[in-house]
Parts: C-alpha cells; sequence; structure tokens
C-alpha cells in the first residue's frame, strides 16, 4: 500500500471515531469499564494537588499502593476507537495492563520537574530579561539620551504588544508543524539578536522597528511552552506547573534588577550609555539559552537519547511507559496526533467562536489593567520621586520578591478549594484598596508613603496561572486547547496595549486621571468575576436539567457517541469549572 494511501486511511479512521472520541466523559468510573480479569487492579484514590514543599506528594495516600487511573483503554471495546495515530511517537510504550505505584509516579514527576519544567523556567526568565529591560534602560535616561517623549514610549510599547498579539497563532502552527523541541530555540535565538541589536539605538525607526521584531519573535512563547509541557504532565498536575512558571518570570525579575545594577554603572565604557550595553549583555545571555534550549529540549518523553544527553537518555523504559501511559489515561485524545502534525486555522476560528470561553476571555481583557501602567512607569515615577538610576534598580525588588510570594498562596489556595473565579476576585480587591491612596497622593505627599503603596500594589497576587489552566479546562477538547490557551493570551496582550494609554504625558507625574480610571476598572472586574462564575453555574444548570431528563439507556448511548454530535465543551456530561 502506498503511503499516500496509507495516510489516506489513517485520516479517515480518525473521522469517523472522532464523535466517539469527543463524546467520553472525563472522569471514567471502573464499574463502568469491562476490565479483562487477569489484568491488575486501578487506583483506588484520585490525583491531589501538591506543592514542591510536599517532598513526598500530598498526605493521606498509601504511596506504595497503584496510582493507575481507570481509563477507556481498560475497556478492550471502548479502547479501540482510541488507537493512536499511525506516526505517534509514543506508541511502542502504550500498554493498558501496565501498572505503577504512586511512590514511583511522584518521584517521576520530581524527575520530570528537574529535566523538563526547570528548564522551561529558565527559558522564560530569559524571555523576562528581553521585554522586561526597557524599564531599566528607561531608569538610565535611556528617553533622554535618545530625545524621547513618553508618548514615544508608549507607542513603541504598544507596538511591542500589537506584535506580539497577531504572532500568537502564526507561531502555535509553526510549533505543530516543526515541534516545540525546534520552534522554541529558533525563536530564542532570533529575538536575543534583535535585543542585542538595540545596543545600536539612534531614533524614532530603529525603536519602533526593535519593538515590533521582538514582539513578533516572542509571542506565541507562552502558549508554545504550555503545549510542551502537555506530553509530559497530566492536566491536574499542569495549573501547579504554570505556577512555577510565572513564578520563575519573578524570580527573573529579581535577578534582572541586580544584574541592572551592575551593568548600568558601565556607563561610559567605549563612551557608551549604561542601557546599550544592558541590551547588549542580556540579549547575548538569551542567545546562549536559546542554543543550550536546542539540545536540552527532547521531542517527547520517549526521545530523550542524544549525543548531548546521554546515549541511554532521561528516562529508563519503565519511566516513560508511566509518562505515556498517565498522560493519555487522563486525556486518551491525545495519541490523535504526533509531535510534528500540523494544526489549521478552522480549529483557531472554533476556539475563537466557543461562546463559552469568552467569559475567560474577557477576564484575560481587563484583568490585569488595574496594575499594568503602575508597572511599566514604575521606573520613571521612581525617578520622579527623586530617586538615583541605582536606588530605582534595588527598590522593585521588594515588590517582586512579595509578588512570588501571593503568586504561589493564591494557586495554592485556589488548587486547595478548587475554586478559581472568586479566589482570582480577592487580587482584584487587594488592587482596588491600594489604588485609591495612590490617586489621593498629591505633589507634596511623602515620597516614602507612595513608595510603600506603589510597592505592596505591584505585589498583588497575579490570578494569570489559574486562568491559564482555567481556559485549558473549560475547552475540554485537545484539538482546540492549543488555540484556546492563544486565544487566552491575545486578549491578555490586547489588554497590555489599552494599558499602555491610560497613563498620559498631560497627566504626569501624578497621573491622577489615569489613577482614577484604574479604580473604576478594578472596581468593574470584581462584577466580571461575579458574572462569570454566575454564568458557568447557569450553564451547568442547563445541563444539569436536560442530563436528568435522560433515562439511563440515552445517557449511555449518548456516552457511547452513538447519538451525540456534540463535541468538547458541548458535551452535555460535560460541567465547566468555575
Amino acid at each position: 500500500m502506498s503511503q499516500e494511501s496509507s495516510s489516506l486511511n489513517e485520516k479517515n479512521r480518525l473521522e469517523v471515531n472522532d464523535k466517539i472520541l469527543d463524546s467520553v466523559p472525563t472522569d471514567i468510573n471502573v464499574h463502568d469499564l469491562n476490565i479483562p480479569d487477569d489484568w491488575p487492579p486501578l487506583a483506588a484514590e484520585k490525583p491531589r494537588n501538591y506543592f514542591f514543599w510536599n517532598l513526598k506528594g500530598p498526605s493521606g495516600i498509601d504511596i506504595d499502593g497503584i496510582a493507575t487511573q481507570p481509563s477507556v483503554f481498560d475497556d478492550p471495546e471502548k479502547s479501540k476507537y482510541f488507537l493512536p495515530h499511525a506516526r505517534y511517537e509514543n506508541t511502542h510504550r502504550i500498554d493498558p495492563s501496565f501498572r505503577w505505584t504512586w511512590r514511583e509516579e511522584y518521584s517521576l514527576v520530581r524527575k520530570i520537574d528537574f529535566r523538563i519544567m526547570l528548564w522551561c523556567c529558565i527559558m522564560f526568565m530569559s524571555l523576562q530579561l528581553d521585554r522586561g529591560n526597557l524599564s531599566q534602560a528607561v531608569a538610565d535616561n535611556f528617553l533622554t539620551d535618545l530625545n524621547f517623549t513618553t508618548n514615544v514610549f508608549n507607542n513603541g510599547n504598544t507596538i511591542f504588544k500589537v506584535f506580539f498579539l497577531v504572532s500568537e497563532i502564526p507561531s502555535q502552527l509553526i510549533s505543530k508543524k516543526l515541534g516545540p523541541d525546534r520552534w522554541i530555540p529558533i525563536q530564542m535565538v532570533s529575538w536575543s539578536a534583535v535585543a542585542m541589536s538595540q545596543y545600536a539605538l539612534h531614533g524614532k525607526a530603529g525603536f519602533y522597528v526593535t519593538r515590533a521584531l521582538l514582539g513578533a519573535l516572542e509571542g506565541g512563547f507562552i502558549a508554545d511552552i504550555c503545549l510542551y509541557l502537555s506530553y509530559f504532565y497530566t492536566s491536574v498536575e499542569l495549573p501547579v506547573r504554570l505556577a512555577y512558571f510565572w513564578a520563575a518570570m519573578t524570580v527573573s525579575e529579581i535577578i534582572a534588577a541586580f544584574m541592572g545594577f551592575g551593568i548600568l554603572h558601565m556607563r561610559g565604557v567605549h563612551g557608551q550609555e549604561g542601557w546599550r550595553w544592558l541590551f547588549l549583555i542580556e540579549g547575548a545571555i538569551t542567545c546562549a539559552i536559546g542554543v543550550l534550549s536546542s539540545l536540552l529540549m527532547p521531542p517527547s518523553p520517549t526521545q530523550t537519547k542524544s549525543w548531548f544527553r546521554g546515549k541511554n537518555g532521561w528516562f529508563s523504559e519503565r519511566e516513560e511507559k508511566i509518562i505515556v501511559n498517565r498522560v493519555l489515561r487522563e486525556e486518551p485524545t491525545k495519541s490523535r496526533m504526533h509531535n510534528r502534525q500540523p494544526l489549521d486555522w478552522g480549529m483557531f476560528w472554533k476556539s475563537l467562536t466557543d461562546y463559552d470561553l469568552w467569559p475567560i476571555y474577557i477576564i484575560g481583557l481587563v484583568f490585569q489593567i488595574p496594575t499594568s501602567p503602575v508597572s511599566t512607569y514604575q521606573t520613571l515615577t521612581l525617578r520622579s520621586l527623586g530617586f538615583t538610576t541605582f536606588q530605582t534598580t534595588l527598590m522593585v525588588l521588594p515588590n517582586q520578591v512579595l509578588s512570588l510570594m501571593t503568586l504561589l498562596t493564591l494557586t495554592y489556595l485556589s488548587q486547595k478549594l478548587n475554586e478559581r473565579s472568586l479566589v482570582a476576585l480577592s487580587a482584584q480587591i487587594w488592587c482596588l484598596v491600594l489604588l485609591i491612596p495612590l490617586r489621593v497622593f498629591g505633589a507634596d505627599s511623602n515620597r516614602w508613603g507612595k513608595y510603600v503603596v506603589t510597592m505592596l500594589l505591584l505585589a498583588h497576587p497575579s490570578s494569570h496561572a489559574i486562568q491559564v489552566a482555567w481556559t485549558s479546562r473549560n475547552s475540554n477538547s485537545v484539538r482546540t486547547r492549543t488555540f484556546s490557551s492563544a486565544a487566552y493570551n491575545m486578549f491578555c496582550q490586547l489588554s497590555g496595549i489599552i494599558s499602555s494609554y491610560v497613563y498620559r504625558a498631560d497627566d504626569k507625574p501624578l497621573y491622577h486621571r489615569g489613577n482614577s480610571a484604574l479604580i473604576g476598572v478594578a472596581a468593574m472586574n470584581l462584577v466580571v468575576y461575579l458574572l462569570v462564575k454566575a454564568y458557568y453555574i447557569w450553564r451547568n444548570r442547563q445541563r444539569d436539567k436536560i442530563w436528568n431528563a435522560m433515562s439511563l439507556s440515552e445517557q449511555e448511548k449518548y456516552v457511547e457517541g452513538q447519538s451525540s454530535v456534540d463535541l468538547g465543551n458541548k458535551r452535555l456530561d460535560f460541567r465547566f469549572a468555575h
């Protein structure tokens, strides 16, 4: 049989099974499965969330007990609909009868954290170095040296965010075609070259061009990383890892503050300003990390062997089987696509027009606005209060350390309480309380009082990690989840564009008009979160009413796909998280 004919048959087989695949419930009951008598038993408990300080995993679980969760793979009749794609890279490790213990799983997850998650955090830190060092450059008289106004600065930020936004989806398409392990290093080396070129900036045109190129090359990076992490982690583990991911951004800002303090002292070396050296040196660091990433990012859990990673790879055969089988048991449809398989614009359009995801997209549009202008102008504000360049560079450290702590605390509470909207709403209350005194301060107010309030405002607990995982959870479709995450991130970037124009040159240095607007947005956000929660409760009650009116046999037929035409989160047996 020709390769073309084989590919066609494969495509037809996958299309025939689509409705059945999308109608399988996320919670599998072992009593609903026809498990062969000679197969080993399954886990008695469901997976639980835990953070890095729980070294032995969550409490209350027998760590030597079986951890293998019930799945359609335990039923030979159901599993035939989940045959992997012909080119799926992990097929040789799929084994429905394979079992492992919680001790093995927790140990392996820690190993994945060290081998995969840690390097992803380092890559994210390098991203933050290159997209965040402009604020440090501003503290070193960047605008004065180039004769720029704050409006030029705003325009540059807007250009960056527009190009970041529009490159999200193209980046996803390229990443899925080439594989994140190839595309992410290419992105990093490319944007680091642009970052280093800022050493030679002399006018507005060059500033705008470099902002555009940085946005275009960095856009999609976060969603690409999320896609890559999904190869190794389950949806239960991913929200916590995303919290670590955004915590790494804060750690990067702390490190950058110390680096900036040293590098900006280079003003005068070879007759150049300190900010030029900042762009050059930090860009070179990112370039080195990008090159290393091409060597340290395996394509999949079963493809870790290389001349650089070792001839035996990072995981044993048993560990590979645990990674592959536990991920597929939770989401059997992940085997439908291999890691070099392209996606199409239709999937993005489906995500974008999914009205049940728009409440979260709206949150993405508004939740950062109350603090974004204050953060962007922090260094300029501190300079206007009379602090020196080097004092300003170090004075951003307290709010960065505190924001790291509040981020992890908020994410922990969300996981502990299984609550998203109300926990995220608490961050908006934090912002509202601190924006009011920021608006009241006058020209004669104590500068240390202004600094403390600003510092505490920027130390607010970010709900970003919660909301990225929330988007993924409420998408409930492997084929569109990547695009829904990208769509959410696009709304976040659009939020940044709006924020760029809250503080204007004719409103400085106190920005009373801008702060009044931020208070209004923070108050509005309280209502937005409550309405989003109410919407999802209402949608779930609609589903309950229809589902409970069905007979048991009708429900079984629906689950088996015999009468279902719904996809993803449109299934009657799916309930939205809120």
